[in-house]
């Protein structure tokens, strides 16, 4: 599996090594604010997202006295973590042993790596000894379903699919009686890409959480929204438009390798106060991470060695 730091490496090596460099500048200046911002609005993180780092960043300067700029960065880093932890520190999703059966609803827009982030996913929890079966409810393109079964197969996780355009509502109730008689613990929902904009396809969304709602108590108990990292600020509409039609609960974020951008991981926790909870670090079946914000920020600053 990559390091976090080498998935992050073209995100370190282009717009936060030019961070590193200004601050490591002897004096604070106009221009060293000016810079600041505008390096980390390159790295997309956002304009309502860096205006709040620059504001409690001139505040901390003032209040703690911070007139050299390498002091600043280790408040910079400081404050990038708090970015990643709304609300506080978020406690890990812990799983609930009392339930019979855990539901992940999974969503998220084609090309994001929704469907090899499920697979990536179940193998995680499949290698700490839960029960997982998976459900293919992308009915609408046939290659989805094929896509998910062999991601399966690689894993040793079973799949229950419909035929193609068939319900997805329906796939996924069969999937939840398939889970009971097969006594697993954990069911992951695949669904079909769909853009945030499109209200039909949102409404058809959110019929498959309903069944769920339904047929297990409290289900779906996380609802994961897949973010190809490369998307920058069209990742926040992205998580707003599920946000508002699924009530999203964390974010799988992906191909943080292939970006020069990862501050936008910055952006959906500072503008949406939604934890990052996984991120994809490889192609492999195997790359995937549970989220740690000070490890995150840590490799962003040349710091991190995992």
């Amino acid at each position: 599996m990559p390091s976090l730091r080498d998935t992050l490496a073209r995100t370190r090596n282009s717009i936060f090594g030019k961070v590193q460099t200004l601050l490591g500048q002897a004096d604070i200046t106009d221009e060293t604010w000016d810079e600041l911002e505008a390096l980390l609005l390159q790295a997309d993180v956002g304009a309502a997202t860096t205006d709040k780092l620059l504001t409690a960043l001139k505040t901390r300067a003032n209040d703690e006295g911070i007139v050299r700029a390498d002091k600043l960065r280790d408040a910079l880093k400081d404050e990038l973590r708090k970015l990643l932890l709304p609300g506080g520190a978020p406690a890990p999703y812990v799983y609930d042993k009392t339930r019979l059966l855990e539901v992940i609803l999974v969503v998220g827009v084609n090309g994001s790596g929704k469907t090899t982030s499920i697979a990536k996913l179940g193998k995680l929890y499949q290698s700490k000894g839960r029960r997982v079966l998976l459900a293919a409810c992308d009915t609408f393109r046939a290659a989805a379903i094929d896509q998910l079964q062999i991601w399966g197969e690689r894993a040793g996780i079973p799949v229950i699919a419909g035929l193609p355009n068939s319900d997805p509502g329906a796939v996924a109730f069969d999937a939840i009686q398939a889970a009971f008689a097969r006594k697993c613990d954990l069911l992951i929902v695949d669904t079909a890409g769909r853009l945030h904009t499109k209200h039909n396809l949102m409404k058809e969304l959110e019929k498959v959480r309903n069944v769920l709602q339904r047929s297990v108590h409290e289900a779906p108990h996380q609802t994961l929204l897949v973010i190809d990292a490369a998307n920058g600020q069209n990742a926040i509409n992205q998580a707003k438009g599920f946000t508002a039609s699924v009530g999203v609960t964390g974010v799988i974020l992906t191909k943080l390798d292939g970006t020069p951008k990862g501050g936008v991981a910055f952006a959906i926790a500072g503008e949406l106060g939604i934890p990052i909870r996984y991120i994809g670090t490889g192609e492999k079946i195997d790359d995937i991470q549970e989220f740690d914000a000070k490890a995150f920020v840590d490799s962003l600053f040349e710091d991190g060695q995992g």
